[in-house]
């Protein structure tokens, strides 16, 4: 009997039971990974004897265990194995490293990458794989649960919605997390500033109203970065809204919102669009950690090299995903970094890149769009992609040179002729989008608060991680001002006719942002009275404050940490509604659209 004959009668054997088996395991997964979440919350948010440490290290042993188990179940039961572990290579790559460290604890008591990361100083690199493997598994089983559920298809949720409360859920889980004893030095955070702290982080705002520095452990930093990781990549959760769309199918009039968010003509043009998302920006983050880590300023004082290399990594993420959070007393304007100058240029093409948009991003470096270029010269670049290169590199240059006129002679005055320079872009690239600063906003001439409050309110590109109206937006509205101004009857940017449909939007949500911010400028200057009687505050304080919020970029004259609750549960409000959009959430509560099909006559008025 050859090898197929006996590989063909065990598959045989295998298929009875193949369903019933796969279904049991399936269940177990869901059940391990849900009590091995549980577990490490209780580890790293509360104190633990040393016998509950030996039990929930029991436990989590025993989950890694069975996920070795299950995944070698999965492979046998498979008619074609190689195939599966190719389609599955980096679980199978988890895999490998979970029998190896199992086996290394078994006979040398230690694990291999714990005393790998020990060495290079890095105390917490187990703590930190354990979370990271868990949070895979339980995306693994969330997404398994979905893939096959039968409830799901008949579900006809508005797709806005389901983005809407994927942000919800996030911040409220993050909220809970930051609560936990562990998170905090003093071991308890008020709910206000938990609720502040998680939205400001997963709708990568900046905005603090305590110091994460002085505040939090590394536990709760770290709940930090993953929140800012998360949120500031609203793509990717669009991204799986689009898998989800696929199953509950997607009506013509939710196409606005998608458009909305890749600013694509059609649903199937993301495709694959999650993987390369993460690739790309982790491929930037990476970048950008590696440069922070060589470029940190020899004087600095670091606890260890383990530190050194999670600011280098936190920084990097947070810049790119144009947070603003950092672990920096007073972030970059702190005595040890003011003028570490090369890093600053870190930061800025970190954060120029983040705000471009990643599918500007793909279009410009992906390689098949460079060698297709290169192949034919002909082609340019698309209409979306010049508004946000453009415009971005346009608005950068304006206010660099705008900010070094309003403050050579001020806040710019003790640097350098290239730290003044730095400076300079440093902070017109930071208030479109990411909130970091390098001088201190409390002493800015108020040219120069305008001038960042107009940054503030264009904001970054389409389908970034920043706010505000959009580069798309500004360019449109620029078209149409500019034809009414010569008197031409059609909108026109870079040789393209600019639609009707797109002019009305643009002038929406500019409209919408000028109304929200006045609600909640007037909002704050109703509850803040006690920052308005301050000596040298004025309403421009709340105004700026507002403005910085609900375009998500998180920059402060200095009255955050002085708001009361309400103003910080008005901020709270302004930070989300700023992520998600304005629009996205009169979609995700409008339910079904009636569309008519009648017009009315038109109306003749004087304008102006």
């Amino acid at each position: 009997m050859s090898w197929q004959q006996i590989r063909e009668r065990i598959n045989l054997y295998l298929f009875k039971n193949k369903e019933r088996t796969l279904g049991v395991f399936k269940v177990l997964n869901m059940i391990v990974t849900l009590l091995a979440i549980a577990t490490i919350l209780w580890m790293y948010g509360f104190p633990m004897s040393l016998e509950d440490e030996k039990t929930a290290f029991t436990i989590i042993k025993g989950s890694f265990i069975f996920y070795v188990i299950h995944y070698l179940t999965k492979i046998i039961y498979d008619f074609n194995p190689r195939h599966f572990i190719r389609s599955t290579w980096f679980e199978g790559l988890i895999m490998l490293v979970l029998i190896i460290e199992g086996l290394s604890f078994t006979f040398f008591g230690k694990l291999i990458t714990g005393s790998i990361a020990e060495g290079l100083g890095i105390t917490y690199f187990a703590d930190i794989s354990t979370i990271l493997v868990q949070l895979y598994f339980l995306i693994i089983v969330i997404t398994e649960f979905l893939r096959n559920s039968e409830f799901l298809p008949r579900v006809k949720l508005n797709p806005a919605f389901i983005f809407v409360m994927s942000f919800v859920f996030i911040i409220t889980g993050g909220t809970l997390l930051l609560m936990l004893p562990q998170m905090t030095i003093k071991g308890d955070l008020p709910f206000v500033d938990a609720l502040f702290t998680a939205t400001s982080a997963t709708c990568v705002t900046g905005l603090m109203t305590i110091d994460p520095h002085d505040v939090f452990t590394f536990k709760g930093q770290f709940v930090i970065l993953m929140l800012i990781k998360i949120g500031g990549l609203n793509i990717i959760a669009f991204g799986g809204f689009l898998a989800l769309a696929a199953k509950f199918g997607v009506g013509v009039r939710h196409h606005q919102v998608i458009e909305g968010f890749v600013n694509k003509d059609n649903i199937l043009s993301a495709k694959g669009m999650l993987g390369k998302v993460i690739l790309w920006t982790t491929a930037f983050e990476t970048l950008g950690a590696i440069l922070m880590y060589y470029l940190w300023k020899p004087t600095i004082v670091w606890l260890d090299n383990g530190e050194k290399i999670f600011y280098s990594i936190f920084h990097s993420i947070s810049a790119f995903n144009n947070a603003g959070i950092s672990l920096f007393t007073n972030g970059f304007i702190n005595d040890a970094v003011v003028d570490n100058y090369l890093v600053h240029w870190v930061v800025i093409f970190l954060i120029f890149f983040g705000s471009l948009g990643i599918l500007s991003i793909f279009e410009l470096f992906e390689p098949a769009a460079l060698r297709d270029r290169l192949k034919f010269p002909w082609k340019r670049i698309s209409f979306s992609t010049k508004i946000a290169l453009y415009f971005s590199l346009g608005l950068i240059l304006i206010g660099a040179i705008m900010f070094f006129m309003f403050e050579q002679h001020g806040t710019l005055a003790n640097k350098s002729f290239f730290g003044q320079i730095t400076g300079s872009f440093f902070q017109s690239v930071s208030p479109r989008t990411a909130g970091y600063n390098t001088v201190d906003f409390a002493f800015l001439s108020v040219p120069s608060i305008m001038t960042i409050m107009a940054l503030m309110y264009i904001g970054a590109s389409s389908s970034s991680t920043g706010g505000g109206i959009k580069t798309s937006s500004l360019a449109i509205i620029w078209a149409d001002v500019r034809a009414s101004m010569t008197g031409r009857e059609h909108a026109t940017l870079f040789k393209r006719t600019v639609s009707a449909s797109l002019k009305s939007s643009a002038y929406s949500i500019a409209i919408m942002y000028i109304v929200m911010n006045f609600i909640g400028a007037l909002l704050l200057c109703t509850t803040e009275g006690h920052i308005l009687a301050m000596p040298g505050r004025t309403a421009i304080d709340l105004v700026f404050e507002q403005v910085s919020a609900f375009s998500t970029v998180g920059l402060s004259t200095g009255v955050t940490a002085l708001l009361t609750d309400i103003g910080k549960y008005i901020l709270t409000v302004s930070m989300f509604v700023g992520r998600v959009g304005t629009f996205t959430i009169a979609f995700a509560l409008a339910g079904r659209f009636a569309k008519h099909k009648f017009r009315y006559p038109e109306g003749e008025t004087l304008v102006g």
